[in-house]
């Protein structure tokens, strides 16, 4: 296989493949394939909660050592969400640009409350991808 077969076979690993949203007044599912996954975890009355499943080996360690979730606050974590999600969906569009590695759009609604743990995981899953695929999704970014 060639270096640019290998980069592409390991960058398949690393993406993420499995993203779906159950919407909460019906059991409308939009699923992407990922090895990221948002899935509703319970609902009471009209509020939803959600569960990021992240299944890129590494990632639960490099959570770990990342800064406690209270550290910032929801709304911080969403803004960055939202730059990061409207990014990552832009390289997805433009794969002959940025190649394989975005190769699911991600279906993040600023409206939706996806709760403080949720954000915090895909904040922190944005910036794992970004040091195991050596790229910087949002380069001006200062933390």
């Amino acid at each position: 296989m060639n270096i640019q077969g290998n980069q592409n076979h390991t960058a398949m690993k690393n993406i993420i493949c499995i993203f779906s949203i159950l919407i909460a007044s019906v059991t409308a599912v939009t699923a992407q394939q990922a090895t990221l996954q948002l899935e509703p975890t319970g609902q009471e009355g009209d509020s939803v909660e959600y569960e990021l499943i992240v299944m890129d080996p590494g990632y639960e360690t490099f959570l770990l050592t990342q800064k406690p979730m209270e550290f910032y606050s929801q709304a911080y974590y969403e803004t960055w969400n939202r730059r990061y999600v409207t990014e990552w969906n832009y390289r997805h569009m433009h794969p002959m640009v940025y190649g394989e590695l975005y190769e699911t759009y991600i279906d993040y609604r600023p409206g939706t409350d996806y709760g403080l743990e949720l954000n915090y995981k895909l904040f922190y899953y944005f910036r794992f991808f970004e040091k195991e695929n050596g790229v910087d999704l949002l380069p001006e970014k200062v933390f």
